[in-house]
């Protein structure tokens, strides 16, 4: 009876302990990854990187930043318009966010003036995330990991100026300064005889390539109508919508041409998916779009390239793309 009794209390106390030791194990397995993550989590940049993959800042925590802006695709996306809650797709194809940090605006039509601004507009947008910024930064207060990581490195609570704050720092990192391009520029490394006379061919008065796309990221921080708006089936106004200029009208901002090559497809509507396919429009817009409206002058006479220099107009462009986003076998 003794020993029957002993036997009882032991199962007993056996049926307790175990769920209550995994339960123990739980909590400090827990306490170890969130000092993991918070461990790693230094700084404003650190934070915002974490931000930009973070689901719970769309209405039904199904997108996040970097649902759009894939970092394997220089933080571009793969389709001419991106996927974002419920199905819904922008109106406007996603840009690379690579190489921002010093620019005056921000998205095609520059609606925004700084980083910051820029980077919480997704969030909001009815057909990307979806979610108002106030209940963004209640969703993050209810989280205690990142409550402690905004605390430690803001000294406050998560509130929509230091979210901004936080992306436009991991954004402000994304800067690519390491492609064969940049290897020739520092005499580092030759060009291919074709990639040579790309370049040549991308300077030069007759191409124009080089009066919209020059400075260190290749653009003029500017906006033209290319040729893409004529008010009928290509009715999308662009920078005209926040000017209400109508010299801005179909005119979208420049952009850069680093890592081109990897950030297909092309123009504010994706309508190109190739390289090839860009240097044959701009060959000769009115070919394509034979009604355009306000097109810039620069654009309207063909350019007349042979089938030659069009690849080799290509292959310089290629030499733009960091080498972290070339295939590994052609990494030297």
């Amino acid at each position: 009876m003794v020993i029957s009794g002993i036997f009882c209390n032991f199962t007993g106390m056996k049926n307790f302990l175990i769920p209550a030791l995994a339960f123990i194990l739980l909590v400090i397995a827990a306490g170890f990854s969130f000092a993991d993550v918070s461990g790693d989590i230094q700084t404003r940049a650190a934070l915002g990187k974490k931000l930009f993959s973070e689901k719970i800042l769309s209405r039904d925590s199904s997108v996040s930043c970097a649902s759009c802006h894939k970092p394997a695709f220089a933080f571009s996306d793969t389709m001419a318009f991106s996927a974002g809650i419920e199905g819904r797709y922008t109106k406007r194809n996603t840009p690379s966010v690579l190489n921002m940090k010093n620019r005056p605006y921000y998205f095609w039509d520059g609606r925004a003036g700084t980083l910051e601004e820029q980077a919480l507009k997704p969030i909001q947008n009815p057909d990307e995330m979806g979610l108002p910024i106030d209940e963004a930064v209640a969703r993050l207060n209810q989280s205690p990991v990142y409550k402690s990581l905004f605390r430690k490195i803001f000294k406050q609570d998560p509130n929509e100026k230091n979210l901004g704050a936080a992306f436009a720092a991991y954004e402000n990192t994304l800067e690519t300064v390491d492609s064969k391009f940049d290897d020739w520029s520092n005499n580092l490394r030759n060009l291919t005889a074709s990639e040579e006379r790309g370049r040549e061919l991308f300077v030069s008065d007759r191409s124009k390539c080089f009066e919209c796309h020059f400075r260190e990221d290749f653009t003029d921080d500017d906006f033209k109508n290319i040729g893409l708006f004529n008010g009928k089936d290509l009715n999308d106004s662009g920078r005209f919508l926040i000017t209400r200029d109508l010299n801005d009208l179909g005119k979208f901002k420049t952009p850069g041409l680093r890592n081109i090559a990897v950030t297909a497809p092309y123009m504010h509507d994706g309508r190109f998916k190739t390289l090839e396919e860009v240097i044959d429009y701009y060959n000769n817009p009115a070919k394509v779009v034979p009604d355009a409206v306000n097109t810039d002058p620069s654009l309207t006479q063909p350019l007349n390239f042979t089938a030659q220099e069009k690849k080799d107009l290509i292959a310089f462009l290629k030499t733009l793309t960091d080498k972290k986003y070339l295939p590994a076998k052609k990494v030297k």
